[in-house]
């Protein structure tokens, strides 16, 4: 009995480390080339590189564009805005905090309101931890 009991809490606890380590961050969005989600149209002088999987407001006010990503390199997405071609960071340093059944996925590097209305959170990126050898 206690045998079972151990291995039960053993395999819990296994699951529930691995559900940890690989669930989703919300302020990472992971692109491809060829997937489409809203983008801050401003162009190459506005720094919020806000993106979203809807459409609404950027954290600079204006509306979001639907683009197209052109090619994906360095942590960044490429869209065509204006007929010039800008990079948006995947990693944002603001993310949207309307909760898990919200999947907006609005990120920014700037603060501002989420296309849900609600403020954006700042968020900290996990950091790796370092190799033992």
């Amino acid at each position: 009995m206690r045998k079972t009991l151990f291995t039960g809490l053993v395999v819990i606890f296994a699951i529930a480390v691995a559900s940890m380590c690989f669930a989703a961050e919300p302020s990472k969005m992971k692109l491809k080339k060829g997937d489409e989600v809203y983008v801050c149209g401003c162009g190459k002088a506005c720094p919020c590189d806000t993106m979203s999987r809807k459409e609404g407001k950027c954290s600079c006010g204006k509306d979001l564009i639907k683009a197209k990503v052109t090619k994906v390199k360095g942590g960044q997405a490429f869209f065509m805005i204006n007929g010039e071609e800008k990079g948006f960071k995947m990693q944002g340093k603001y993310a949207c905090a309307c909760g898990a059944g919200c999947n907006c996925g609005t990120i920014s590097q700037k603060p501002g309101k989420c296309v849900c209305g609600k403020e954006m959170k700042e968020v900290h990126p996990k950091k790796s931890s370092p190799k033992v050898m």
